[in-house]
């Protein structure tokens, strides 16, 4: 369909062009982008799948050993033995740009570099069951913060591909399509006007010819 509402002028033929350059070559760059954000999501999904799996299974190792620790020890004393960290972990949060994305970077820093000081209790009153169970967590620690950072850079990786393909979309069924058409239609009314204008000198010169020679050129 025609866009009849645009001005047919050179100008506005040439300015038309030039944005449709930069239509033709934006819209590959989006598609490179919107291709290259996916090829990493994917990556990352399957991390998460990876990650998950092992962070379940320690989980449910460790909340194994912390029933067989409360059977075999006093609720009192291992409340006593759990009341009070040794360790302490402060995490630091960062950024890094993916593909114009800010995904989050999760560091976990100890106190203490002694591994020794995750356990809060003397080894006298306790069973070894408490000792799994508290190493099977500080274990999983690093894939914990592994999985949180790429279970949130795929919610933000996901919204940006949706993001991309919109405008991909956008460009190339709308804009695009719209823009070349525009050309066209301008295109055709020049070369109509050219024609029209042809026409007319032609008539001039014959109605020239005319009065100058006393003759009518059929």
């Amino acid at each position: 369909m025609a866009a009849t509402h645009v001005n047919p002028t050179r100008m506005e033929l040439t300015r038309l062009k030039k944005k449709l350059v930069t239509a033709v070559r934006g819209h590959k760059l989006l598609k490179d982008k919107r291709d290259e954000l996916m090829r990493q999501f994917l990556d990352l999904v399957r991390e998460n799948k990876t990650l998950r799996e092992r962070v379940e299974q320690g989980i449910q190792t460790a909340n194994k050993n912390f029933v067989l620790a409360r059977a075999a020890t006093p609720d009192a004393v291992l409340d006593v033995a759990l009341l009070t960290p040794k360790q302490e972990i402060t995490l630091e949060t960062g950024l890094k740009n993916v593909m114009s994305v800010e995904i989050p970077i999760l560091t976990a820093k100890t106190r203490t570099s002694d591994p020794n000081d995750m356990y809060s209790y003397g080894f006298a009153f306790t069973s070894g069951d408490l000792d799994m169970a508290v190493k099977s967590l500080s274990d999983i620690l690093p894939d914990m913060l592994r999985l949180a950072e790429v279970e949130k850079s795929c919610q933000l990786m996901a919204a940006e591909i949706e993001k991309t393909r919109r405008r991909v979309n956008a460009l190339e069924h709308v804009m695009i399509p719209e823009m070349q058409e525009n050309i066209r239609y301008i295109t055709m009314k020049l070369d109509e006007n050219e024609r029209s204008t042809q026409i007319r000198l032609m008539k001039v010169k014959d109605m020239m010819l005319e009065q100058a020679h006393h003759y009518s050129q059929k």
